[in-house]
């Protein structure tokens, strides 16, 4: 008799658990997040084309689910994925360029950002790596794709309520202007930054007129703080280059009056400034508040110049623990330091995209 009872109350449990799996975490009308840019949001799509900036090798990815190295410039996740959990979406974005996802994987959460891309072509070109032009080409083979897949209505619903992040800037300064004299002799640097922002206000523009309304733009971080300048600032005893962050919080301002001429502008678009340069400055300045131990250089082989293929699994001096370390690579965060921008950001987002 006890165990038939307790066979009759495990059906319903049973029953009500089924149920509960079918229905979405959240309540949110976010149906996907669609993510453009660079290497900070990048999962992987430059591991399908030739170009020398990968990452699909260890010890990237060693702290990701499975301990894999999809192609994220990082030891774990990056940024778009915890947006993704956060809005009750799933916990990783994919590439597009991953043959291992169809539409229906891209129907929730799609990625076209290529590391070493930026707002400038001419960036782009130094590592061969994804212009914009040309992830906004790979969208609109996606809406393709999509509305193939759900009907032209469903579709529109997700394009339209889908969150777009936009992430990048930081290469067309520290792999093109500060390197190569081309824009140099163009552009004063005050210059190059209203040139950028243009291209990044022309690039919003296409986005919602291809049925865009919700977007988050992440402004650059505190560059020269980055390992790889910390270690060329020899006159400035490598500390931070204080020159590159003060371009980097100008650029964001000039960001910022974009997107308010733009909100007023473009009817039904809200675009929010996800702006982590203090976060991240106040991590690399005070990195004990956050349970941090080193700042200056990162995990990965010495910390102070190596990335992609020069962060090597076999150098002997790659940290042990990622958590203590504010950067992964000489370029790049670890997850942690991803998470802690994310939370603190996730609240904005969410206040204003339901």
């Amino acid at each position: 008799m006890v165990m038939r009872m307790a066979y009759m109350i495990y059906i319903p449990w049973l029953l009500v658990a089924q149920f509960l799996l079918l229905v979405p975490l959240t309540t949110s009308k976010v149906p996907a997040i669609i993510v453009f840019g660079d290497s900070s949001v990048d999962a992987g799509n430059n591991n399908a084309i030739p170009t020398l900036l990968k990452s699909n090798f260890k010890p990237y990815g060693r702290n990701f689910p499975g301990g894999r190295a999809t192609g994220r410039f990082c030891n774990g996740r990056v940024p778009p994925d915890f947006i993704s959990e956060a809005y009750g979406l799933k916990p990783l974005i994919p590439a597009y360029l991953d043959p291992a996802y169809t539409i229906a994987d891209f129907a929730t959460g799609v990625c076209f950002a290529s590391a070493g891309t930026g707002y400038d072509n001419a960036t782009s070109a130094v590592l061969n790596v994804i212009p914009m032009w040309k992830e906004l080409e790979y969208y609109k083979d996606y809406q393709n794709k999509l509305r193939a897949y759900l009907g032209n209505e469903k579709a529109n619903e997700i394009l339209s309520e889908s969150i777009y992040l936009m992430s990048l800037g930081t290469n067309d300064f520290l792999e093109n202007y500060y390197i190569f004299p081309t824009r140099q002799s163009q552009f004063t640097i005050k210059q190059y930054q209203d040139f950028l922002v243009g291209l990044s206000g022309n690039f919003i523009r296409e986005l919602y007129a291809l049925g865009a309304r919700k977007l988050s733009l992440t402004g650059v971080p505190p560059m020269g703080c980055l390992p790889l300048e910390r270690l060329t600032n020899i006159m400035g005893h490598h500390g931070c280059n204080e020159e590159y962050n003060n371009v980097a919080l100008e650029f964001n301002g000039k960001l910022k009056a974009m997107a308010r001429r733009l909100n007023k502008e473009l009817r039904g678009l809200t675009i929010v400034l996800a702006d982590a340069y203090q976060i991240v400055d106040q991590m690399i300045r005070r990195p004990s508040l956050y349970g941090f131990e080193v700042a200056g250089v990162a995990c990965c082989s010495t910390g102070t110049f190596e990335m992609s293929y020069l962060c090597s699994d076999d150098s002997p001096l790659t940290c042990t623990d990622a958590n203590k370390f504010v950067f992964w690579d000489a370029f790049h965060p670890t997850e942690k330091t991803n998470r802690i921008v994310v939370d603190h950001l996730i609240h904005g987002l969410q206040q204003t995209f339901r």
